[in-house]
């Protein structure tokens, strides 16, 4: 099976376009700026759909759906909401075809317009609030803790499959709290849980922080996220998670009765994650061979192929294939035994090398009479030749270990390219060059922050929850700045 991928070196973006379609991940659809994503995609999707919902669940959440449709006058109610996403909205206002009087074809019914023009949802902090209204009456309601999976659509004009469609798929939390301190505790806690399935799962390391103002979610008083680095030195948003303050308990009259008897507005949160963290995966750990899919996340862990001639040879090797693929599955790895006969050997080895299939066993003629297998693993093409009764625990210290090392190289590799700079000339100059992200002073305006952004086109991806106290001066403006911040050019 021939990858012939663009390198990386040469172009990365070209490489990322076809190692997702080459790797049969998604494709472009008919619909401009759509995606489908394929059943392989999909898999992968699943897997991490299934480990966050997991620890949604463990946290007190529970899941929920909510409308498609939203009305337009919903969006009206939170002005700096609207100014968010206005640009990216899609809006029904019609709600019949028919067939053109001069036979050109189908066309809109005049007849047909909605007294109110409907939104699809860009998100869904109205409706959900809307919603929240006739749920709470008292603190004895509170806190709701809801989640939704499901799809959204921003009317994005230059697109890239999984990291920016028009329509993706993804979950959004949204909770009510009786207290200020209890919704900035749940933003907190949702955007550590985020950080812990990106660093377990993914073995993307991020980094934990508040968004600026200016980069701050519409409608939000704080947002917190997770920045991940990607291989070409560009940074990825890979969650956030917001405290919305009362602003949309306000906008949309969703009050309760206290303990004390009063009447008070609800606090608010919503959190969330896309299908962009395939993007991340994606970008974060594969080669120029193909993907490299973490163990944890590999749909088939496993793959095993099988090397015979006739179907004699081919009915012995598939007796200790099955024994094995058996004795891994009992041992809870996912397993695949591909005895296809429409494809030889070598392609097989190639399409799950394009693949990422973190571990490859191999079985042949020399290997029946030897008593051993062939394993290969995909990060590092390293194989070795195992007795056949030391595969189980061979192949489960080898998952655990592909999934630490992943992790420790993308660690390795945020590490060599995180510059501490001191001024705006190092900052342009490591910039340009290195990349990465770049440890610098702000002083804290959105002025400062729009001109480097306008000249440079880095951003500020966030200010580490870590950052220590430290006096120096804004590379741009020199004026006083009490600790670094993080900047990159983004996806």
């Amino acid at each position: 099976m021939g990858k012939n991928l663009t390198s990386r070196s040469e172009d990365y973006s070209k490489w990322y376009n076809e190692l997702v379609v080459k790797a049969d991940l998604a494709e472009n659809s008919g619909v401009r700026g759509s995606m489908v994503i394929k059943p392989y995609g999909y898999a992968i999707w699943e897997r991490m759909q299934g480990e966050l919902d997991r620890m949604f669940k463990e946290t007190g959440h529970k899941n929920a759906y909510f409308p498609l449709f939203i009305p337009k006058s919903y969006f009206s109610k939170e002005a700096s909401h609207v100014d968010g996403f206005a640009k990216e909205c899609a809006v029904v206002t019609h709600y019949r075809l028919k067939n053109a009087e001069d036979g050109s074809g189908i066309v809109v019914d005049p007849d047909a317009k909605l007294e109110e023009e409907l939104i699809v949802r860009p998100t869904s902090e109205t409706i959900i609030w809307d919603t929240y209204r006739r749920w709470i009456q008292s603190y004895r309601d509170l806190p709701i803790l809801v989640n939704q999976w499901a799809n959204v659509v921003r009317w994005e004009m230059r697109t890239r499959l999984f990291l920016r469609t028009a329509e993706f798929l993804w979950q959004e939390g949204h909770t009510a709290h009786a207290t200020k301190e209890e919704a900035i505790a749940e933003a907190e806690q949702m955007m550590h849980v985020y950080a812990e399935f990106a660093e377990i799962f993914m073995a993307v390391p991020v980094v934990k922080g508040t968004k600026t103002e200016s980069e701050r979610f519409a409608g939000a008083l704080e947002t917190y996220c997770i920045e991940a680095l990607m291989q070409d030195g560009k940074a990825l948003q890979a969650g956030t998670s917001h405290f919305l303050g009362q602003n949309f308990a306000k906008a949309f009259d969703v009050q309760f009765t206290s303990k004390e008897g009063k009447l008070e507005y609800v606090w608010a949160t919503s959190w969330g994650v896309s299908t962009r963290l395939m993007g991340a995966l994606i970008m974060t750990h594969s080669d120029d061979n193909g993907l490299i899919l973490p163990p944890s996340l590999a749909p088939d862990q496993v793959v095993i192929v099988p090397i015979y001639k006739g179907e004699e040879q081919l009915a012995a090797v598939s007796e200790v294939a099955h024994k094995l693929q058996a004795d891994l599955r009992a041992a809870g790895v996912r397993v695949l035994y591909d005895d296809r006969d429409t494809h030889r050997p070598g392609w097989k080895f190639s399409e799950y090398e394009l693949k990422g299939v973190p571990v490859r066993i191999a079985i042949g003629p020399k290997d029946m009479e030897n008593g051993t297998v062939e394993i290969a693993r995909r990060d590092i093409f390293k194989k070795e030749i195992i007795a056949n009764d030391q595969v189980v625990s061979k192949v489960t210290g080898l998952l655990e270990e592909i999934q630490n090392g992943l992790y420790d190289r993308a660690v390795a590799y945020r590490s060599e390219h995180t510059t501490a700079v001191n001024s705006y000339e190092e900052f342009k100059e490591v910039l340009n060059g290195k990349g990465g992200f770049i440890s610098a002073h702000w002083d804290g305006t959105a002025e400062t922050e729009e001109r480097i952004k306008q000249e440079t086109k880095a951003t500020i991806r966030c200010i580490p929850l870590d950052a220590k106290e430290e006096a120096g001066s804004c590379i741009y403006s020199g004026k006083p700045s009490a600790r670094r911040v993080l900047f990159a050019k983004a996806y």
